[in-house]
């Protein structure tokens, strides 16, 4: 199920009925925290999609049903095992959940106030992370 030794950070397929993970490629500090994730008891029983098209085969507009690459690379999407797509904190909460290691977080995310925080938090963020790409490939680079 993984990619070509090019891309260690995605899948080719996405299987119907496992979750789905789908990220930026492209950008060094999610391909950093998806490796990490990557890394976990449970990971093997996600899909992992990068979004940006390196080395996936995933090329259309359309990356899973009810779900265009457009959105997907402005915001981190997660499809649970029942079809359902989430995005933003509601995403981190499933893939939390699905991992063990981070399940109590994954609990902890989904109920709400703790919901509604995680979501400001992810949206205050997304406006930083530009910057925050740029200055990891000013670095690596």
């Amino acid at each position: 199920m993984v990619a070509p030794d090019t891309d260690q950070n995605a899948t080719t397929d996405i299987v119907a009925g496992r979750p789905a993970v789908f990220f930026d490629g492209s950008c060094p500090l999610c391909t950093a925290e998806i490796t990490t994730y990557r890394k976990c008891r449970g990971a093997d029983e996600i899909d992992w999609v990068d979004v940006a098209g390196g080395g996936t085969g995933v090329h259309s507009e359309t990356i899973a049903p009810g779900l265009m690459r457009t959105d997907a690379m402005r915001r981190f999407h997660m499809r649970r095992a029942d079809g359902e797509i989430v995005s933003g904190g509601a995403a981190f909460a499933e893939l939390w959940t699905a991992l063990p290691a981070f399940s109590w977080a994954g609990r902890i995310g989904r109920q709400r106030p703790v919901s509604l925080l995680l979501e400001g938090a992810y949206r205050m963020f997304l406006p930083v992370r530009p910057l925050l790409q740029k200055l990891l490939r000013s670095r690596a680079g």
